[in-house]
């Protein structure tokens, strides 16, 4: 199976990013975590890309704040699925972010999740990934399951309490 790589702009980053690490891993996806800044170490960030498909690496999610160019950055170096997490890092609340993350150029996508939206993006690779790996897809459906029995069981205990 291919991995996930999760980088961040900025060690900051970490407390919204582990919401998709955890979730990775909670799906037996092998995660590797790097601190790369599309400003502060471009070319570091550029190498671990063009190198990205060779090192086993299936999808790339790119957390970053503020001016957010890291998953801009990383797609333009790459053919690999990038997810763009856009970091509530400023005083704009991450709507600077999400802009920057979700207005790529023609030819450069970028999938971008919500303002913090680490799991669903962790989610989002994990369907990428299971488009070839019937395991994984399985495991996706067993997850969605279990939310709908969850909802339908609440629903269910409400309904009854207001007839």
């Amino acid at each position: 199976m291919k991995k996930v790589a999760v980088v961040m702009g900025s060690d900051s980053d970490l407390k919204v990013v582990e919401k998709a690490i955890t979730t990775l891993k909670s799906y037996g996806v092998e995660t590797e975590v790097h601190v790369y800044s599309a400003h502060r170490t471009p070319v570091e960030a550029k190498e671990f890309t063009a190198s990205a498909r060779d090192n086993g690496i299936g999808v790339i999610i790119a957390c970053a704040g503020k001016a957010a160019h890291l998953a801009g950055a990383i797609a333009a170096n790459t053919t690999l699925p990038v997810i763009g997490i856009p970091i509530k890092a400023s005083a704009l609340e991450g709507m600077d972010a999400l802009l920057s993350t979700v207005q790529m150029p023609a030819g450069i996508p970028v999938a971008t999740v919500a303002i913090d939206g680490a799991e669903n993006a962790a989610l989002l690779a994990i369907q990428i990934l299971a488009v070839e790996d019937k395991t994984l897809a399985e495991k996706l459906q067993a997850a969605r399951d279990e939310k709908k029995t969850k909802i339908l069981a609440k629903d269910a205990e409400i309904n009854a309490q207001y007839k």
